[in-house]
């Protein structure tokens, strides 16, 4: 694939966040606390989450690893990151909901398993092509060091947040209650938030059109949540607290 083509396709890829940043905030994704029967079939959602998750790690690695230019140190450590993150987003993450009968449909699972190849492929084909002009010294580099930073942040408060939120029930429980802790203090949805921010890391630290893609996409699936969240906090819970933002503390 000649470097314009694969130009091309990754504007292409970025307009089409834009595209789905503003279309979300007319149609909420029916999952999780949305989820609607009328979107056709359903799948078991710990299932469909594993499934829809997978191939963004299984298409970075094919398409790094099968690129012209072989991996080095730098960028085997952002292959790394993708791992280490998408590890705990289709496998440790699934496992650990308590609710074992919620349901995804599969419309959804269908049109996520899209995105994380897309994602994937960008990705994963600029590493395996494109490699080559990283070298050692970009890992001493600010740009490098604070978008480590960054997305170390990031992983932290998502994975704190989800915590928090796997925690509301006790074993048995069902329902919905108000999370408190860490930056629920602050957003509705901190744990959208730091993968917002984690993957705003990773754009800086590779300082490339693909991983700007990526982080324009986290933002343009997870902003519109956070908002459809937050007003479904409100409407849920009389008392629910009024100085909190949905996902960008004290702004939005």
């Amino acid at each position: 694939m000649s470097n314009n083509i694969f130009q091309y396709i990754t504007y292409g890829w970025i307009a089409l966040a834009c595209i789905t940043f503003f279309s979300l905030f007319f149609v909420t994704a029916p999952f999780g606390r949305h989820t609607s029967e009328n979107w056709g079939p359903s799948i078991n959602a710990r299932l469909g989450w594993f499934l829809m998750e997978l191939p963004s790690p299984l298409f970075l690695s094919f398409f790094f690893f099968t690129g012209e230019t072989a991996p080095n140190k730098v960028t085997l450590i952002f292959w790394g990151f993708w791992m280490i993150h998408y590890f705990n987003r289709s496998i440790i993450y699934p496992l650990r909901q308590r609710d074992h009968q919620k349901k995804m449909p599969v419309m959804i699972m269908g049109s996520a398993i899209f995105f994380n190849f897309m994602n994937g492929f960008v990705n994963g084909y600029f590493l395996g092509n494109y490699g080559n002009l990283y070298t050692d010294a970009w890992l001493s580099s600010p740009i490098f060091i604070v978008g480590v930073i960054i997305f170390l942040l990031g992983m932290f408060i998502n994975i704190q947040s989800d915590n928090i939120l796997l925690n509301l029930r006790k074993p048995g429980e069902t329902g919905y209650k108000i999370p408190k802790g860490g930056l629920f203090k602050y957003i509705s949805c901190p744990n959208l938030f730091g993968e917002i921010v984690e993957w705003t890391g990773f754009a800086i630290m590779l300082w490339s059109l693909p991983a700007l893609s990526f982080a324009l996409w986290t933002f343009a699936n997870l902003s519109p949540r956070a908002i459809a969240h937050h007003k479904w906090y409100h409407n849920k819970f009389e008392h629910y607290p009024k100085e909190r933002k949905a996902v960008l503390p004290f702004i939005w």
